[in-house]
């Protein structure tokens, strides 16, 4: 559970994200495993708060029977309801609807008006996705590094696209096995090679934020409220927004 004085914040925070779609970002790069808890539980973290949240699942494609974003962009008028209740969160098939808005833009007005029901609009794609999507903006994107040794590998894959392809400065997620469970415990931890070869090789210092996967759900949940009101604070706002530079 979130402290009393967070539980406040959060409240303020939330009259204030109603008004403007806050947008986040979460990087898919075969770590699923690691990726998918760690979402949901950001989702419902936010719902916790009192806030509203869609995710823009760019692994699931729109169809005629499953209608996701592809839909909505060529008929705004079936945009969800403007008095959709603040305290639950629904995911979007977007694969099509993306791949569109990564040619004529997704920072817009048009974009924001069709979400403007929602606090959150989380977008869950790969590394390429968001690359062309958010080419240059001030987001973030989450990168989930899970305890695998296999990992280190297709994380820095990642990073690396986000940061020399769509000029974006990834944040990383550092998932650290709790060592007061039986869970097993690698060699070495595979967030600290992503960030040294991110700094060896990329001249970038990544930011990392530990999450611990312990048996004890409150312990991880704890991380788990703390990374969201952190992504809160890190999102922008889901309208035009000016492009700039990485540093």
């Amino acid at each position: 559970m979130l402290e009393p004085c967070v539980n406040q914040a959060a409240g303020l925070q939330s009259l204030a994200l109603q008004q403007v779609p806050r947008l986040i970002a979460v990087t898919s790069h075969g770590q699923q495993q690691g990726e998918l808890p760690l979402l949901w539980g950001l989702c419902t973290s936010w719902v916790e708060m009192g806030l509203s949240v869609i995710v823009l699942d760019g692994h699931a494609t729109e169809t005629v029977d499953n209608p996701g974003l592809a839909q909505l962009l060529s008929n705004p008028l079936n945009r969800p309801a403007e008095d959709a209740s603040p305290m639950s969160w629904s995911v979007m098939p977007a694969t099509q609807g993306l791949t569109s808005l990564s040619v004529h833009g997704f920072l817009t007005r048009s974009v924001a008006e069709l979400f403007k029901a929602y606090a959150v609009v989380l977008v869950y794609a790969d590394a390429d996705c968001l690359a062309q999507l958010l080419r240059g903006c001030a987001l973030a994107p989450l990168v989930v590094v899970p305890p695998s040794q296999t990992a280190s590998i297709t994380a820095y894959r990642a990073l690396k696209q986000l940061l020399v392809n769509g000029r974006l400065q990834p944040t990383v997620a550092n998932i650290v096995v709790d060592s007061n469970t039986m869970m097993p415990t690698p060699s070495s931890s595979p967030a600290n090679n992503v960030m040294n070869c991110a700094s060896n090789h990329l001249g970038y210092r990544a930011r990392a934020l530990n999450i611990t996967a312990s048996a004890q759900a409150d312990r991880s949940q704890n991380d788990i409220n703390r990374l969201a009101m952190q992504l809160l604070e890190s999102a922008i706002r889901l309208e035009h927004q000016p492009m700039g530079r990485v540093h």
